[in-house]
């Protein structure tokens, strides 16, 4: 739940607006966390891939909301009662209902409140499968015990839809409100069995779910041309990194003669003219909005670590130099 646009490093966002509710008795909440989401910490030997599990019930309408952020795994949340505006990147907003399952994946922005939260209880499950891009095999935890066969397949669902938003039946919720309810009764230490079998459990009933209904696949959603694509969609925000061919390949998990070639296909560029390219768009945008700020501070804001390539790249690009551009405009 990070209320950040968090691009390279996927680390638990503080949630201070959630926890100042909880704090404030505004609403209630039950978890088992690692990183630093609020709840209470998970012991390092228990469970290990699940980064959060728990359950807010929220007693009064908040004037707060979970902005665009990822979450450090695969995300299962359910709601059991009440709305909930609920959105994901490149898709239609929608509003939770009663017993509405969401499912989001590592590298899906999503974001919770339009902008705020309302009244109702909310269950979530952050289970880490060691990805962060699309393309790469999912490695589960230990200790899902689901048949290889079904495992394999519940993966492959997964993977290949990404239907953000699931009507569940008796079982999936049934599930979500033991989870609760195991964790509201025990001490962290003494509910791990029952939470690794109500997982396992919740799983296997997602996968029956799925087998009832006609489920699309898309091949194109797993193939590594799409971890290049979501980089460069957001690689704009984010121009002041210092960005080599081997740091922006790394983030994709893709050797860099992969990525330099799915960047061509896509930019029709090589990764670092396409980068500059940004960079200089970016430039130019400043120029034109802040006449007053400092030109090497609006090369170094656009990632321009040297001044002098700075006026240059832009003179080579405009033919006029900052300055002149500036006066120009």
């Amino acid at each position: 739940m990070k209320n950040n646009m968090i691009f390279k490093q996927y680390e638990a966002d503080t949630c201070i607006h959630l926890k100042r509710a909880w704090n404030a008795g505004e609403m209630e909440l039950d978890a088992l966390t690692r990183l630093s989401y609020p709840g209470r910490p998970m012991p390092s030997y228990m469970l290990q891939g699940v980064n959060s599990i728990g359950c807010w019930d929220v007693l009064i309408q908040q004037n707060w909301g979970l902005d665009w952020h990822r979450n450090e795994g695969l995300e299962l949340t359910f709601l059991e009662t009440g709305t909930l505006a609920f959105a994901v990147e490149g898709q239609q907003d929608v509003f939770l209902h009663a017993n509405d399952l969401t499912i989001t994946r590592p590298w899906q922005m999503h974001k919770v409140g339009n902008p705020n939260i309302g009244v109702g209880r909310l269950y979530w499950v952050i289970l880490d499968v060691d990805v962060r891009q699309p393309h790469k095999t999912w490695k589960w935890p230990d200790w899902i015990i689901l048949s290889q066969k079904d495992l394999d397949e519940l993966t492959l669902i997964l993977r290949q839809n990404e239907h953000p938003v699931w009507h569940t039946n008796q079982a999936v919720s049934g599930h979500f409100q033991k989870i609760g309810k195991a964790m509201k009764e025990n001490d962290a230490g003494n509910c791990e069995s029952q939470l690794t079998i109500l997982i396992n459990e919740l799983l296997l009933s997602i996968l029956q779910m799925f087998r009832k209904g006609e489920i699309l696949l898309d091949k194109t959603l797993i193939d590594s041309m799409r971890s290049a694509k979501l980089f460069l969609a957001e690689l704009p925000f984010h121009l002041e990194k210092a960005w080599t061919l081997q740091s922006m390949a790394e983030h994709c998990s893709l050797g860099t003669t992969r990525f330099v070639y799915y960047c061509k296909q896509i930019t029709n560029m090589t990764p670092m003219q396409y980068l500059n390219h940004l960079r200089l768009k970016a430039a130019v945008e400043m120029l034109e909005k802040h006449p007053d700020m400092n030109i090497s501070h609006i090369g170094y804001d656009c990632g321009f670590t040297n001044v002098q390539y700075f006026a240059t790249v832009f003179k080579r690009q405009y033919g006029i130099s900052p300055k002149a551009f500036r006066e120009k405009n």
